[in-house]
């Protein structure tokens, strides 16, 4: 007979938290959200790699490129660049974000004396840069021989044709950093000279980075980023089971400090080969995530098989059609409290703590604090980081309402067929994700600031400065549909304000 789970599987919009005891040293200013990434011995050593905040961004085409990767490292989380794409371009990414050191910007904007200003202005269009490094072959590995900026012409007067040459700033009368300089170093040197851009070359004087003006603030404003031995961004990247031999050994010369393993179920021999190989090639040196699973059983099975953390949810994901279609998953809020208790009985049982990522099942803000309170050690997310400026899906208006496109990886338009462990070379012939509209949110840095301002303050009504003491000391009650409504605005007209601006 097949083995029934007798209560019902449950999402977090069914429960709410109950407040605890707020002491008076129980301020958000004082809350910690800094949660280990990778499994460690708890009570013995630090994790080799942590989260200065609970979240990183799903491995989507939609949602995980390189900008995104440098915008949520600065806030202190993890992207994992998409994998389903080919090995070169995916290394090519994560050698661009580690590329973006904190404070070191590398070009990507490269002209030659021989370029025009019409080419200058096509290259700012496309890149948004308004410095260019000047290079004799206008590729980034050519030797320095000045810069241009918006202060070296004036489009209104100059011709179009006029060469890069006659108006560049040629390299003898830049001031440059060499490429030992510290971050301080370099600050120092900009401030004293009022520069704007400091060119970082090296001894052949080829350009290493740029350290800009601009950034100086920007940097002292991100306390948190997440930054390894050498000051660049941490990133991760997705693999799949099926090229992991050749795409690990790519990703891992290219700088990814983390893996993961994309697919829609995890509890499968084929995950733990994949894990089996890089434990072979790479000892426990390489860092890698699997998933996802829903119960204690599919967890108990890849924490044995040496996964780093393990990712919870099946069918949640607002684009996901899993269990529409294959009548499998369950309750995002169930599963990871029956995760999350496994894993407390995996570290009582062998002193490793498996930090566990809930992915999926998030629509509001709270919801996050609330897998928090489940167990979750962070989540992931995927239509919360699509919403913004940094993620590589492209803005448009639909019906006079700026959106921005967002697919599933289980959808015809991604044709990740790669993520599904299905064993040999058989193909899905169904979707298990849709191609959608979300509205369009903004910059990472100001959406990402309020959530986590909000479950900093709902921590405090807890009693909580710390996620362990969350994941210790939460209240949580079921709630009825009627109290959910109850807990919206309800029984009123709500004033549109645009509208009474207009009114005024």
């Amino acid at each position: 007979m097949a083995k029934f789970f007798e209560e019902p599987s449950r999402t977090f919009n069914e429960y709410l938290l109950v407040p605890g005891y707020t002491g008076e040293d129980c301020t958000p200013d004082r809350v910690s959200l800094k949660t280990p990434l990778v499994k460690f011995r708890k009570g013995e050593e630090e994790p080799a790699l942590s989260l200065n905040i609970p979240m990183v961004s799903a491995i989507m085409q939609a949602v995980s490129g390189e900008k995104m990767a440098c915008a949520l490292a600065q806030e202190g989380g993890v992207s994992f660049i998409y994998g389903s794409q080919s090995i070169e371009s995916q290394a090519q990414m994560i050698r661009n974000v580690k590329a973006t050191k904190a404070g070191f910007v590398g070009s990507d904007s490269n002209v030659s004396p021989e370029s025009t200003l019409a080419d200058v202005l096509a290259l700012k269009a496309q890149t948004g840069h308004s410095t260019m490094a000047v290079t004799e072959n206008g590729k980034a590995d050519g030797k320095l021989v000045g810069i241009v900026t918006s202060r070296d012409y004036r489009v209104s007067r100059m011709d179009p044709a006029t060469k890069v040459k006659e108006f560049m700033t040629p390299f003898e009368h830049l001031i440059v950093g060499g490429e030992n300089i510290t971050l301080s170093e370099a600050n120092d040197i900009i401030w004293d000279n009022k520069l704007n851009q400091l060119p970082i070359v090296d001894k052949d004087q080829k350009l290493k980075a740029f350290v800009f003006r601009k950034d100086y603030e920007s940097h002292k404003g991100h306390p948190h980023e997440l930054l390894d031995s050498q000051k660049r961004y941490i990133v991760g990247a997705g693999i799949n089971t099926r090229d992991y031999a050749e795409r690990v050994p790519a990703l891992i010369e290219a700088g990814a400090d983390i893996l993961c393993i994309d697919s829609s179920e995890g509890f499968s021999a084929w995950q733990k080969n994949t894990i089996q190989w890089i434990r072979d090639h790479y000892g426990d040196s390489v860092k890698v995530g699997a998933g996802n699973v829903v119960d204690a059983e599919g967890f108990r099975f890849l924490a044995e098989a040496g996964a780093d953390f393990v990712k919870i949810g099946i069918g949640g994901g607002s684009i996901c059609i899993t269990r529409e279609q294959k009548g499998i998953g369950r309750g995002q809020a169930t599963a990871t409290l029956d995760v999350a208790r496994a894993r407390d009985q995996y570290f009582k049982e062998t002193g490793i703590y498996v930090p566990i990522c809930s992915d999926g099942g998030i629509v509001h803000d709270y919801h996050i604090t609330l897998a928090l309170a489940f167990g979750a050690d962070f989540v992931m997310l995927g239509r919360y980081f699509a919403r913004f400026d940094e993620a590589p899906n492209k803005l448009v208006t639909v019906n006079g309402n700026y959106m921005k496109e967002y697919w599933g990886e289980g959808s015809a338009r991604a044709r990740n067929w790669q993520r599904y462990d299905v064993g040999g070379e058989q193909k899905m012939s169904f979707v298990e994700g849709v191609d959608s509209y979300i509205p369009y949110a903004g910059s990472l840095h100001e959406n990402v600031g309020l959530t986590l301002s909000k479950i900093s303050h709902t921590m405090c009504n807890c009693g909580c400065l710390t996620i362990p003491e969350l994941q210790k000391n939460a209240k949580v009650t079921l709630v009825s549909q009627t109290s959910i409504v109850e807990g919206g605005a309800h029984d009123v007209v709500v004033r549109d304000e645009k509208f009474d601006a207009r009114k005024k």
